[in-house]
């Protein structure tokens, strides 16, 4: 017990309060049980404290960010509470001269208790800490399998493209790779529309470059095919696209294509392999690793065909482009990589048509044909037909048919001499 006077040395040192002279049966006869339910809520605090600093310590094993930034969070929450309520009571009651050893007691456990909260605050410092290292970490994890992700993807094509031409394209789809594809005619069906669609989106830019050089459509289109009797002027573009058909189609009824290539492998599996390799590959990626590869061949014989030289010269002003193609390149321009376009889906409807057993054969229809429902579609739709009249004469053939099995995909043509609605 302290003599009466004497101040305890704990509550002398306490944060340099200023002090109060006040006696202490005064200071403690004023609202004991304020004081009560303060040190009851101190206790509480503390017990809050502990609970949520275990749960902080049981969050790093196993290592779980969310749990540990919620225990994080819980942790300050209660400091910042026992801060509040030493604030609060020291506002309220000033520290006296004398105390009592009660009071000295109860001063002793404040300090341990301040004494923890120090611990609490230095080792919450420490893992708030570690959660930065542990999130730089999955940082520099992540872009470590982005990094990783590109590289398989990189390897995933360069394999692809090996099995164009390898011998070991022969075994199974599955086993090389390849996402399984069922060999059906339907699947044919869908490559015959998607090269249709190719030869018209090609068309495009193709007649549009020729009205920018000056050409004369009307006598260009009349050239490809004369005396064809047009419903609408508009139709003429049916001529550039039937003649860009033409080109890209010949040498299609022979497995190679009309391409030289030493030992070349001809079994149905090694087709389909092929068509499943470049089906979701970009051509001019592919074209990029393997310029000289069969189907860079064909794509640089069939640009030189389809382009004449002095379309370019007027497109482009000079022959850089296809001086480059002959070189054994394949430029990285707009129209080239359009052109690549078309290649890749004519290339593709060759190689899945020699998948089948039997092959897929291909049929053409010549002009001044009459025309057959059974194989034939005319790309316009909104024809007047008089059944009266002659029947309707083939002016062009946009894109040949195919039998495939004992079914037919049927010839698109353009009906000349025919009346359309409006």
């Amino acid at each position: 017990m302290l003599p009466t006077g004497t101040k305890d040395p704990q509550l002398r040192e306490s944060n340099s309060q200023k002090v109060h002279p006040q006696p202490m049966e005064e200071a403690m006869n004023q609202n004991p049980e304020a004081v009560e339910a303060l040190v009851s809520q101190i206790f509480t605090n503390i017990s809050s404290l502990k609970s949520a600093y275990i749960q902080l310590q049981s969050a790093h094993t196993p290592y779980n960010p969310d749990k540990i930034q919620a225990a994080d969070k819980l942790v300050i929450s209660e400091l910042k509470n026992l801060s509040e309520l030493k604030h609060f009571y020291r506002e309220n009651n000033p520290k006296p001269v004398c105390v009592s050893p009660q009071d000295s007691r109860l001063a002793a456990e404040i300090q341990e208790q301040q004494s923890l909260l120090k611990t609490y605050e230095v080792m919450v410092k420490k893992f708030q800490s570690e959660i930065q290292n542990k999130d730089s970490e999955i940082v520099q994890l992540q872009q470590q399998i982005e990094e990783a992700n590109q590289k398989r993807a990189k390897l995933e094509k360069n394999l692809k493209l090996r099995g164009l031409l390898s011998k070991e394209s022969e075994s199974s789809a599955d086993e090389n790779g390849f996402f399984h594809v069922d060999l059906t005619p339907d699947l044919f069906t869908l490559s015959v529309e998607a090269t249709f669609k190719a030869i018209h989106d090609f068309s495009k830019p193709l007649i549009n470059m020729m009205k920018a050089a000056g050409w004369d459509l009307d006598a260009a289109a009349n050239s490809i095919e004369p005396n064809v009797v047009y419903a609408k002027r508009a139709h003429k573009k049916y001529a550039f696209e039937s003649n860009i058909c033409q080109q890209m189609f010949s040498g299609f009824q022979q497995e190679s294509f009309a391409i030289k290539v030493d030992d070349l492998t001809v079994t149905k599996e090694s087709f389909f392999n092929q068509f499943l390799a470049l089906r979701e590959m970009d051509a001019l990626d592919m074209l990029g690793q393997n310029p000289d590869s069969i189907f860079g061949k064909f794509c640089r014989s069939k640009y030189l065909i389809v382009v004449h030289p002095k379309m370019e010269a007027s497109f482009f002003g000079n022959l850089d482009q296809r001086n480059y193609v002959v070189g054994g390149g394949h430029p990285r321009t707009p129209f080239y990589q359009a052109f690549l376009k078309l290649a890749k889906a004519v290339w593709l409807l060759h190689r899945l048509a020699y998948s089948f057993d039997p092959s897929v054969k291909v049929f053409q229809v010549k002009r001044g044909s009459e025309f057959s429902e059974v194989y034939m579609e005319s790309v316009v739709k909104n024809l007047i037909i008089d059944e009266n009249d002659p029947k309707p004469k083939v002016g062009l053939m946009v894109m040949p048919g195919f039998w495939i099995g004992g079914s037919v995909i049927q010839s698109r043509v353009y009906l000349s001499g025919m009346k359309v609605a409006e």
